[in-house]
Formats: C-alpha cells, sequence, structure tokens
C-alpha cells in the first residue's frame, strides 16, 4: 500500500482518525487534467441479467467522481440494454447460464483489452451467483496489469475466500474491499455475535483483521482501515441505508482511484462525500426516502464543496 502522509494518517481503533472536511482538505486529490484518457479509464465488472442496476449505478457514480472513460461487462444478453441505458459507457457481454448469472468463463480473454488500458477495476455489483464471481475474480485477476487498483464489492468480494491461491497472491497488495457487515463476518468466515449484525468495535476489529488477511484497503460502514490505521467518518445518517446505496460508494472508489487517488485516500474520500451527499439530500426528503441515483448526482457538488474536484 502506498504511504498516508502522517498528517492525515489513520488512527487506532481507541483513537481512530476522524473524517472532515479539514483532513480532506490537507489530502486533496489528483488534480484533473488532460483528455478522457488522461483523466483515468475505469472499469466495472457485474450485472447479471435480473440486476443490471448496481453496474449502473457505480458506473455514473465513477464518472461522478471524475473518471474520464468508463467501460463496463455484464451479462451478454443484457449488454446492449445497458449501454443504451447508460449512453457514457462502453459494454461487454460476459457469457452467462440459463438463469442469466455471469459464469466468469472466458472473462479474462472477453476483458483483456479493457483491463490492459485500464486505471482501476471494479468486480461484484450485480452479480448473483457466488460460484460465477469466485471464477470472474480469478480471470479478472490474471490479466489485470500488476499495481492496477482492484475493488471488490458485493458477490465480488463474499468470492475472495473461495478464489485460487494463485490470484489471491496476485491481488494482494492492491486490494480495495467494501463489505456490508455481514459481508465482513463472512470474509472472517464466521456469524456476527447472536446472529445480529457487527456493531461499533467489533466492526473496527474485523476490518482490520480483514485488511490483514487479505492485504487490503477495507471500508464497512463508516470505519476505513489501511495497514492497521483506522479512519472514521462521522456524517451521513440512516436514510443511506437504501438500495444501491453501496454501489454508489464503490463506483465512486474506483473513479477516484482511476484519476490517481491512493486506495486509502479513494475509499476515505468515497466514504465521506457518499455520507455528506446524503446529509445534502436530507434538506429536500427528509431523512429517509432519496435514492441512491439521487446520491449519484450530488457528489460532484460535495466534492466541489471540499475543493477536491
Amino acid at each position: 500500500m502506498a504511504e498516508v502522509p502522517e498528517a492525515v494518517r489513520g488512527g487506532t481503533r481507541r483513537s481512530p482518525r476522524l473524517v472532515t472536511p479539514h483532513l480532506l482538505h490537507d489530502w486533496p486529490l489528483p488534480e484533473p487534467s488532460g483528455t478522457k484518457y488522461s483523466r483515468g479509464q475505469a472499469v466495472v465488472v457485474g450485472g447479471a441479467r435480473a440486476t443490471p442496476g448496481g453496474v449502473l449505478l457505480a458506473g455514473r457514480a465513477a464518472l461522478r467522481t471524475g473518471a474520464g472513460r468508463l467501460s463496463v461487462a455484464v451479462a451478454d444478453s443484457i449488454a446492449r440494454h445497458v449501454a443504451v441505458a447508460l449512453p457514457e459507457c462502453g459494454a461487454r457481454g460476459l457469457a452467462e447460464d440459463e438463469r442469466g448469472s455471469v459464469t466468469g468463463v472466458g472473462a479474462g480473454r472477453a476483458l483483456a483489452g479493457e483491463l490492459d488500458r485500464a486505471d482501476a477495476v471494479l468486480v461484484g455489483p450485480g452479480l448473483d451467483d457466488v460460484a460465477g464471481a469466485v471464477r470472474l475474480v480469478e480471470e479478472v485477476a490474471q490479466e489485470v496489469p500488476a499495481g492496477t487498483p482492484v475493488v471488490l464489492d458485493a458477490y465480488g468480494l463474499a468470492s475472495l475466500p473461495d478464489v485460487a491461491r494463485e490470484a489471491s497472491r496476485a491481488l494482494r497488495g492492491r486490494l480495495v474491499l467494501t463489505p456490508n457487515t455481514g459481508e465482513l463476518a463472512q470474509l472472517l468466515e464466521r456469524e456476527a455475535p447472536q446472529g445480529e449484525e457487527l456493531e461499533g468495535d467489533d466492526v473496527s476489529d474485523a476490518a482490520v483483521e480483514v485488511a490483514r488477511r487479505f492485504d487490503a484497503v477495507v471500508g464497512c460502514g463508516t470505519v476505513v482501515v489501511a495497514d492497521g490505521r483506522i479512519w472514521q467518518v462521522t456524517t451521513g445518517d440512516t436514510g443511506l441505508g437504501t438500495s444501491g446505496s453501496g454501489d454508489v460508494v464503490a463506483g465512486a472508489t474506483v473513479g477516484l482511484l482511476s484519476r490517481g487517488a491512493t486506495p486509502a485516500q479513494a475509499l476515505v474520500w468515497a466514504k465521506y462525500i457518499h455520507a455528506a451527499a446524503g446529509d445534502d439530500l436530507v434538506m429536500t426528503f427528509g431523512r429517509v426516502g432519496y435514492l441512491a441515483s439521487e446520491l449519484v448526482d450530488q457528489l460532484p457538488r460535495v466534492m466541489r464543496s471540499l475543493r477536491g474536484n
């Protein structure tokens, strides 16, 4: 993992570093410049036939956070529809089974050109089959160039314990994981206490352990962990718990990575602007009732207010 500047370095479990506008001002994002190619190329891989929305949300979030060029890969039967729904992207089809679940077969070969050009890759939004996700992650790991950051979300990250050792080794040191609390427990192959969701210090402890086990930057809820250091996002409210919200965080992260942010910086920024976007929407809709797609459209405004665009 790239070294984090001392002025903004994360804290400990007992004293996490609070993420504030002042901290982000001291940790500015790379300045955007040049063409769409030089400003960052993001690739988002996922999208079963029944659940293409995750890729659409993540892809739009990547563009809204500054990625210059977007490619997406989804189940072959919906690739044309996704290309129409998201005209800013290039869309490729992936092998699928009779249910429309992405199988991962031949994915590396199908995506080799896009992965070779990518500045950051996201795998997971809209997948609905663990076995297919495992194969997909393994195929991507074989093709994505060394050093290119890879974000795993949803079924993409749930596949990690079953990914072949060689592929897992290839991803170490450049992984960014965005689990919810249930997925965080699954990555450690254990149940949450009394069958409930992880909370408080349990989240921090589990995130630290997952980050160590997979040599990754990990963000769960309001917590971000990198190299054993912890950041805590203190903004945001219950309305963020809406369908597709996690896809927005994952997409914002890959967008920021593609424009040159480090893994820890990208995830800290993504978590904060996602939460702050929700705070802004509270003024219009109340604490609940706004949509994940509305969070996406708010991201550039939040970034501008932080002078991070």
